[in-house]
């Protein structure tokens, strides 16, 4: 799913609204932070850590992945944890019988960000692409 999914044609009531707008500040923040994300997710592949690089973004704590980019220390809205496929698999946030469908669906890590966006209203994977 790309973000831009995410905002989706407006139904012209204020829920939809009110709810797209933290998504909203999430893309201005990825935007900011696009370099060092890119930079980090080239570093995991080049490390041999994973060739799928995930990042989680959200707003409040969560108990995946490694802490990379700290809204409240950088002043933005959202935090962004660094993980990978295989984490997100042993922590069966990916399911088994979804892997090889997860794996045909990632794009190139080189030019898209694979990120797990947690929202109140749940979580969805996304692709971004760097600036």
């Amino acid at each position: 799913m790309e973000i831009e999914e995410w905002f989706g044609a407006s139904k012209n009531n204020e829920d939809d609204s009110q709810k797209s707008s933290p998504l909203k500040s999430l893309k201005i923040d990825l935007d900011y932070y696009s370099d060092s994300i890119k930079e980090i997710s080239l570093e995991i592949m080049a490390e041999g850590l994973s060739a799928y690089p995930i990042f989680i973004a959200h707003q409040h704590v969560v108990n995946v992945g490694e802490l990379i980019l700290d809204h409240v220390e950088l002043k933005t809205n959202w935090s962004i944890n660094a993980s990978t496929f295989e984490e997100l698999v042993e922590s069966n946030i990916i399911k088994e019988d979804r892997k090889d469908a997860f794996i045909k669906k990632f794009k190139r890590a080189q030019d898209f960000m694979c990120l797990l966006v947690i929202v109140p209203e749940g979580a969805n994977f996304v692709f971004y692409p760097y600036k």
